[in-house]
């Protein structure tokens, strides 16, 4: 299918303008963060002297170091459990088509439904009940549990696309139910694995709620969750709080750009594959 003139430029100019409109809130946060501490700038415009040391005001301000280490604790101990048991749940579901793999489905999916708002007070009062609130393993085992539904989503779209042929002929060969996911299922699917956890990667760098409702102690939060407790003390410094924030978000659209490639491929191998 052949593409109009007017198609073309009329989606180039769409493209671009979701691009200022995406990039330009990043822009005025930055250029805020260089004004001077306690002031309130006006418009979007270059400070006549930049004040690079705000970003060193706001990691001492907010012991970023601290959070940074509990951070990574978080995501190292969030995302390969999490990765581990929904690619197996999704073998399971999508190749193996074990008895009940639709009502299984249908559970997942269900779970995507569910709000954060509505499980917060209940998981608070679990927590408390189990002895772990205000710890980091009370935002570890939620996140691991609330990713679950789309990630197994996620890699059942996956393996439900992957030919039967394949775990026929290595079933022939004598390989094992463990062999067929290790050995050959789990190298083939490397792109969206990746992908998933890039994904909840982020998503767990920057969980702000649950950091903030079942974790009183700073020093266990998340970096966003953290910085509510920033903007707690400086809300009216402008600046520090922007300056913050983009120390907050750095990190993330680091690994969006290193990844970039890969998060694109699992997404047109999913629509390919479709």
């Amino acid at each position: 299918m052949k593409i109009s003139r007017g198609e073309y430029y009329s989606g180039r100019i769409f493209l671009l303008l979701m691009m200022i409109i995406t990039v330009l809130p990043f822009i005025s946060i930055f250029t805020t963060a260089l004004y001077p501490s306690g002031t309130i700038p006006d418009g979007l415009s270059w400070p006549a002297n930049p004040h690079w040391e705000n970003f060193i005001t706001a990691f001492k301000v907010a012991n970023m170091s601290t959070l940074l280490a509990s951070s990574t604790f978080i995501v190292l101990a969030v995302v390969p459990i999490s990765l581990l048991i929904s690619t197996m749940a999704a073998f399971a579901i999508g190749q193996l088509r074990i008895p009940g793999s639709r009502f299984l489905l249908f559970l997942f999916v269900f779970g995507l439904t569910l709000p954060m708002g509505g499980i917060i007070v209940p998981l608070y009062y679990l927590e408390r009940q189990m002895g772990i609130y205000n710890t980091r393993l009370a935002i570890v085992l939620p996140l691991i549990g609330l990713y679950m539904p789309f990630a197994v989503y996620w890699m059942r779209t996956h393996f439900i696309n992957m030919p039967t042929e394949i775990s026929e002929a290595a079933r022939v060969d004598g390989a094992s139910t463990w062999d067929l996911f290790w050995r050959i299922h789990l190298p083939l699917a490397q792109a969206p694995i990746t992908s998933l956890g890039i994904l909840m990667s982020v998503w767990t760098w920057n969980q702000f709620l649950l950091a903030l409702v079942l974790v009183e102690d700073p020093s266990h939060r998340t970096m966003a969750g953290a910085l509510g407790a920033f903007q707690g003390h400086y809300a009216t410094d402008v600046p520090l709080l922007c300056a913050g924030t983009i120390m907050i978000l750095v990190p993330t659209l680091i690994i969006f750009v290193i990844f970039q490639r890969q998060i694109i491929s699992a997404m047109l191998q999913g629509s390919i594959k479709g």
